[in-house]
């Protein structure tokens, strides 16, 4: 089985049972039921799910010396003794930490202070620890200052670096605080930098609205099929050989690059890299059984993505195993109580588990099977 490290950011979530709708507003008391403590970041949403979908997995992450730090390891040594091996006690920093305000009616709130995540640099990725491995998945940089200081000068070296050792590589942007540093930070011309290295990179549709777009921050719900063409097609052009846009309710789209650039990903490239090449697909998403909160939904997404390619599937199997495991996820208020094993949610999606309908409605794109889409650039 092939392996993958996973990077970045990592934190304690804490997430208060919330089960009436209410308005946040100062002075006022607000009464909820027990919390959920789990561990969140892409570190942990993204490689304990790789875990569980059967993925060998390293973890590289940092904490602080501190009860938070000690709480992010136990949870992870309680999946596995061996994803708490790979992470970085750092004396005199905070851990990392995030209050999720999940209220009925309305997206999330987060509460979050980076923590130990601000000192993860180039030199936190041991090249050691490398060996063997045959993908490197990094999460979060736009809230990890010194990956984004001096125009992601740190995390420009890293993705070379691990290039160089020769592992396929994905990166997930994640959303900085509009008001912060790392909010700040020109985002265009860090991907312009980074993405020739980058192979797999599956934002958000509001993170790369706000990197390449940010007149359009906070439209990313509302994208229609000709901007996430444009959008997917910009990508491409940075060097990525996948690009994936998370659209939350509204599924996933995904563009490819070409049969030579899928080629150079490396050992985690597609196994049929023509199969997969200039491909233009839209999925939508599955219909959870019951909707509990949506934390950690686009890591582990992500995670099914990767899990997808390290197996072997063809993209159309990948796009829709994506999915699958996002739907999972939001069946919890954490983001992996809900998960199932590969075999499990397989076995789920074998049973028919039914894709929320939906319509593209734009000219050049035709319906596929099980509610997917074929855009006008599919060459498949």
């Amino acid at each position: 089985m092939k392996r993958a490290v996973v990077a970045g950011h990592i934190c304690l979530d804490i997430i208060p049972a919330i089960d009436h709708g209410f308005r946040l507003e100062p002075g006022r008391l607000y009464e909820v039921g027990a919390p959920t403590i789990a561990t969140g970041g892409a570190v942990s949403n993204t490689g304990v799910a790789l875990h569980l979908l059967g993925i060998p997995a390293m973890l590289m992450g940092k904490v602080g010396e501190d009860s938070f730090g000690q709480s992010i390891l136990s949870v992870l040594g309680r999946y596995d003794a061996s994803l708490a091996e790979g992470m970085v006690v750092v004396p005199g920093v905070v851990s990392s930490y995030t209050v999720v305000v999940n209220i009925p009616g309305t997206d999330r709130i987060f509460l979050h202070c980076p923590g130990a995540n601000n000192t993860f640099a180039s030199a936190d990725v041991d090249p050691a620890r490398l060996a063997g491995s045959a993908l490197f998945h990094f999460g979060y940089p736009a809230f990890m200052a010194a990956t984004y200081a001096d125009g992601g000068r740190e995390l420009i070296r890293m993705y070379r670096q691990v290039k160089a050792a020769g592992l396929t590589t994905s990166m997930d942007l994640g959303m900085p605080d509009p008001g912060g540093p790392g909010g700040r930070a020109d985002w265009a011309a860090i991907l312009r930098e980074v993405l020739p290295s980058v192979d797999v990179f599956l934002p958000s549709a509001d993170e790369l609205l706000y990197a390449l777009d940010r007149e359009r921050f906070g439209e990313g719900d509302n994208l229609d099929a000709a901007e996430l063409s444009r959008l997917g097609q910009a990508l491409l052009d940075m060097g990525t050989a996948i690009a994936g846009i998370k659209l939350g309710a509204r599924g996933m789209y995904l563009r490819t690059g070409s049969a030579a650039r899928l080629a150079a990903m490396g050992p985690g490239a597609p196994a049929d890299p023509s199969a997969w090449a200039d491909r233009e697909l839209w999925f939508p998403i599955f219909k959870e059984d019951r909707f509990v909160g949506a934390t950690g939904a686009g890591d582990t997404t992500i995670a099914g993505f990767l899990a997808a390619l390290l197996r072997g599937l063809d993209v159309v199997s990948a796009g829709r195993f994506a999915n699958a495991v996002g739907a999972c996820c939001v069946e919890a208020a954490d983001a992996l109580s809900g998960l199932r094993s590969w075999e499990g949610t397989v076995a789920r999606l074998e049973a028919g588990w039914a894709a929320v309908p939906m319509s593209v409605g734009a000219a050049g794109w035709r319906p596929g099977p099980q509610g997917l889409w074929y855009g006008p650039a599919d060459r498949g």
